[in-house]
């Protein structure tokens, strides 16, 4: 079915056989109103109308039409046109066409069963100026010359102009068909606000609203935007909607407990044009999302619970459910609770629920523990003396931790300082329950007690007492050698340095000879020659056995000589006697000479 210079044709082709229909109209169909056209075909006799006008044709070949394929309105896609080539078809219909009705069956909604549409507006877009514009005696002359080509600017949007060129020279002129063209649509004009707002739930609304008045073209599209009230002038959420044969839409993304200011825009080919005012609406609530889990202060016995409101309330916030252990413990509208009489260090389910008057939400669970305390009670250590040097500690865990066991501590002192300063000489997270304590002092007593640490604290041990097995002494001192007359000595010395024991005696060897065994630390030596020379050593015991000190010598102080000296005289020429001596018996000291002569003596010239 084509209409074209005033004529519509009707071709029709049923196997091999082709019939033609043709009926004028001229410009009579473009009156300003809607025109009928019914194309028929009942036996051998096929058929077209419109309006009052008719015209049919007779084939006796003509065989039954069957349709078994996509019916084409208003042109067919330039895909598949090659196959039909016999047709000459021309650009496609430009216009609108509504009540499409086949034998069978009811009037076709087109805007619900097409499969494709190309601008084409399938909902009527019947114009008041069609009928000045298209009539034949109403033709403007556009342009008169020469050239094979003309601008024309000045039309309306969106309408449908007829076109012919006339040749003329100076035997006659001839005409062209006439050709149909339609301008561009224009960006619509004055979009209405929405007329009605209703909120579907706190994340979406339903929109409604009438049709823009005095658009030129066809709607493509509506856009559904949302704004906050006192956000930025940028929409919150926004939906596209291109079946705009509906007037109503819904728009989601959007946040419970907010208000919007909603627009609606209206898009032709053209471009888009949002309306100038818009409508406002607050969503409702709804249950909160993003409750946080509470935290806690851990105490050895309670625990200070908070917790902070959800990141998205979508509401006002009515109440807080605290639950420990799946058993409600606190409601009301704060966000801190103390939780009291709890075990030490004892883990504890706990969640939280949020509620507004829409509903509520749970916060995932989370195991929280009270504080660690030390351990109760720590038993004394098991010490046993393996040598004169070392000693093997032993212990129990503690019965009641109250925690994790972090680490122990051994403490040591021993008799030398009087147990007055402790050492540690063991400290370890790995918990084993056994230490060998080595380079230790021979025959000493010490203390050791056991300190048992959680992350609470540390609780520490009664002390238990050993004693390592005695040794021969180390580091016997040297003696001290004083003489304060020429007969006798004052001999004085010190404790080992390491005594390896308690020390039963001291030995002082005089001249190698052994001339006191006590417990004494000096000794008085008396009845010695003056200036005499004497070695001391120091000998200390213990039941082990006995250690020597350094060798150590002295003498008595010095006293007067005692006999006479014998001088010899020789003479050696007139002036000069060589005087030679012998020293006394008994020096009793370093000596020293004195020589006194008397007589006269030369005076040096």
């Amino acid at each position: 079915i084509e209409l074209k210079s005033g004529i519509l044709n009707i071709f029709l082709k049923t196997g091999i056989v082709f019939t033609q229909v043709d009926l004028w109209l001229g410009l009579s169909y473009c009156d300003g109103k809607w025109n009928k056209v019914t194309v028929n075909k009942e036996g051998s006799v096929v058929s077209a109308s419109m309006n009052e006008l008719r015209e049919q044709t007779l084939e006796p070949r003509v065989q039954q039409l069957k349709v078994n394929s996509p019916v084409y309105v208003g042109g067919i896609p330039p895909e598949i046109q090659n196959f039909y080539k016999e047709l000459g078809l021309e650009q496609g219909f430009g216009g609108c066409m509504k009540d499409v009705k086949f034998t069978r069956g009811a009037v076709v909604n087109l805007a619900s069963v097409s499969s494709s549409a190309v601008r084409v507006n399938l909902d009527g877009c019947l114009s008041t100026d069609s009928a000045v514009n298209c009539r034949g005696n109403d033709s403007i002359l556009v342009y008169r010359g020469r050239e094979q080509s003309v601008y024309e600017s000045g039309l309306q949007p969106f309408t449908e102009y007829l076109y012919r060129v006339v040749a003329t020279n100076e035997g006659g002129s001839v005409s062209s068909v006439w050709t149909r063209v339609r301008t561009r649509e224009s960006v619509p004009q004055n979009v209405p606000t929405p007329s009605r707002v209703h909120s579907i739930n706190g994340y979406s609304i339903g929109v409604t609203w009438d049709k823009p008045a005095g658009v030129i073209g066809v709607i493509e599209k509506y856009i559904l935007k949302a704004y906050e009230e006192d956000g930025p002038n940028v929409p919150i959420t926004s939906a596209e909607l291109a079946d705009t044969s509906m007037l109503t839409g819904i728009l989601t993304g959007l946040h419970p407990f907010t208000n919007y200011a909603v627009t609606l825009t209206a898009c032709t080919l053209a471009g888009c044009t949002e309306s100038l005012h818009a409508l406002n609406i607050s969503t409702p609530q709804e249950a909160p999302e993003d409750v946080q889990s509470p935290t806690a202060i851990s105490f050895p016995t309670f625990l200070l619970m908070s917790w902070s409101p959800p990141k998205t309330p979508n509401g006002i916030i009515t109440q807080y459910t605290l639950y420990m252990n799946g058993v409600p413990i606190y409601f009301g509208n704060g966000t801190k609770h103390v939780v009291k009489d709890l075990a030490v260090f004892t883990p504890y389910q706990f969640l939280l629920t949020a509620c507004t008057l829409a509903g509520c939400t749970n916060s995932s669970q989370v195991t929280l523990f009270t504080a660690q305390l030390p351990p109760s009670h720590v038993d004394a250590p098991v010490l046993t003396v393996l040598d004169s040097r070392t000693i093997y500690v032993q212990w129990k865990e503690p019965v009641e931790v109250n925690g994790i066991l972090d680490r122990y501590i051994i403490y040591i002192a021993n008799n030398e300082q009087n147990f007055t300063k402790w050492n540690v000489i063991y400290n370890n997270t790995e918990l084993f329950l056994d230490f060998t304590i080595q380079q230790l002092f021979p025959g000493t007593e010490y203390l050791i007690k056991l300190a048992a640490c959680t992350g609470g604290g540390c609780s520490i041990s009664e002390a238990s007492t050993a004693i390592t097995d005695e040794s021969t002494p180390e580091g016997v001192p040297a003696s001290k050698a004083q003489s304060y007359s020429s007969d006798s000595f004052n001999i004085s010395w010190t404790k080992p340095e390491y005594p390896n024991g308690i020390i039963t005696s001291y030995g002082l060897y005089m001249d190698g000879v052994l001339m006191q065994n006590s417990s004494q630390l000096s000794c008085y030596a008396y009845g010695l020659a003056p200036w005499s020379l004497h070695s001391f050593r120091v000998q200390a015991c213990t039941a082990k056995g006995c250690a020597l000190g350094p060798l150590v010598e002295a003498r008595t102080m010095e006293a007067s000589p005692e006999g006479t000296v014998d001088i010899f005289a020789t003479v050696d020429g007139s002036k000069e006697i060589q005087l030679k001596w012998l020293a006394p018996n008994k020096p009793n000291g370093k000596l020293n000479y004195t020589v006194l002569v008397t007589g006269l003596f030369y005076a040096d010239q």
